[in-house]
């Protein structure tokens, strides 16, 4: 397939935003009336699902203590939950389990989560909680928990089935994907500062919109587009803070324990909901007891068929320096700054086994082969921005909430056709000057 001279939609990335943008503006193109997905070319520096979405542990929750995030999560939930099948969704529902100090912060978003009908059950004080994780696993032995928020509805997807489900979907509509494109700059308007072509590897690319949907390579995009690398903030004390660094990173570390994952089931022998656990009882090495923090700590884990054990992960940690110094090529497993190490691998194994009796011992079968570890690159705030710049970018900032966020390429479809969303508001570029900041949980996660 050559490479067209001129596009209506030019979308960057065959990621989960880019394709479920692409998949979702072609259907809206053909309700209002106003073009097909034949107006819709996807392009990427490599291939489907060849970036964070590739990788994703693929949890699909709602579990947020901030409003408009548990809002937007709840609206993508539903779009998992419009088909299963072709999204790989296994809808098993999630678990917070938390300690005293984040104990009044899920109780809030329990109560919210009441509020906009999201089915969930919350259990209050050390010991009901104990009772109910041991109805669920009779092996549960994680202390300091006073709080259970199971949330009926999520799960976790299989990270490349759903991204070529996608694809699949947005094909069938007449979307053009093409891979091995690599985007080199923009032109500009000669009287706007809209983009009138994009310059690739494989040519020039004329076009009357553009959606950025690039992940971790996000920065390097809004550099090309000449945005501001630096912004001022009003801060929550009425004050400016200016020149505080538009994007920085975080490495991300997961893994998988190579166990059956038939052994992770209920007590009643179902697939269990993902678990998520933070606390701050002490943690000691599986290995041979030494204590390893006494710090707040958290993971999460589920198991997998398509990983082929149990995975999941812990706390990310900040990459230091400029952060346009940050390399983020080769991506994920292929990187070898980025991938996860011994200490990792025991301080998860020892939160594993800290949690469920039947993980103990178990770190000699880690998959040390199958390299782990990628890059999130995060806004000011840690939490996305999902706006318009250059009067015709639209870009799709995730700040690595990114997986779950299915629902968001249908919310951006709406808006290129001219539909404002109410989800999409709290997440503009403006709140940043304008201080209409998100709320901030005691969670050791930065993106909770």
């Amino acid at each position: 397939m050559a490479v067209p001279s001129g596009v209506k939609y030019a979308i960057i990335g065959a990621g989960i935003h880019g394709l479920s943008t692409a998949y979702h503006l072609a259907l809206k193109l053909r309700e209002t009336g106003k073009g097909s997905g034949k107006d819709i070319l996807v392009i990427d520096k490599t291939s489907i699902a060849a970036g964070a979405s590739g990788i994703a542990c693929g949890v699909v929750r709602n579990n947020y203590y901030q409003p408009a995030m548990r809002e937007l999560m709840a609206h993508s939930v539903s779009v998992w939950e419009s088909d299963p099948k072709a999204y790989s969704y296994h809808p098993v529902g999630y678990m917070q389990i938390s300690p005293e100090v984040m104990h009044q912060q899920v109780g809030t978003i329990y109560e919210q989560q009441k509020a906009i009908g999201y089915s969930s059950t919350f259990i209050e004080g050390e010991k009901d909680s104990m009772t109910y994780m041991k109805g669920l696993f009779d092996d549960w032995q994680a202390k300091g928990i006073t709080s259970v928020l199971h949330e009926k509805k999520g799960g976790y997807a299989n990270n490349t089935a759903s991204i070529y489900g996608l694809a699949s979907k947005a094909e069938a509509e007449g979307v053009r994907i093409m891979t091995g494109v690599t985007v080199n700059g923009f032109e500009f308007g000669s009287n706007s500062q809209a983009v009138t072509a994009l310059n690739t590897s494989k040519g020039r690319i004329a076009c009357d919109y553009v959606v950025v949907g690039v992940g971790p390579w996000v920065n390097q995009v809004w550099n090309m587009l000449d945005l501001p690398r630096t912004v001022s903030i009003k801060g929550r004390d009425g004050k400016m803070h200016d020149g505080v660094r538009m994007w920085k990173y975080w490495c991300l570390e997961e893994g998988t324990l190579g166990v059956d994952p038939n052994m992770h089931k209920t007590n009643d022998g179902k697939m269990p909901p993902v678990i998520h656990v933070d606390t701050d009882a002490p943690l000691y090495s599986d290995v041979d007891g030494r204590l390893l923090t006494d710090k707040l700590w958290g993971l999460y884990y589920k198991p997998d068929f398509n990983f082929g054990g149990v995975q999941g992960g812990a706390s990310p940690y900040k990459v230091e320096g400029e952060p346009d110094n940050v390399a983020i090529d080769p991506y994920g497993p292929d990187s070898p700054d980025f991938i996860v190490g011994d200490e990792f691998i025991e301080t998860w194994c020892s939160m594993l086994a800290h949690c469920q009796k039947r993980f103990e011992g178990k770190i000699g079968i880690y998959k040390k082969d199958e390299k782990s570890g990628g890059l999130g690159c995060f806004t000011p705030d840690n939490f996305p921005v999902f706006d318009v710049f250059r009067d015709n970018v639209f870009i799709i900032a995730d700040s690595n909430h990114g997986y779950k966020m299915i629902g968001v390429g249908k919310l951006a479809a709406q808006e290129i056709v001219g539909e404002k969303s109410r989800l999409l508001e709290p997440f503009r570029f403006s709140r940043y000057a304008e201080g209409k900041l998100h709320p901030v949980s005691n969670s050791p996660f930065p993106w909770s």
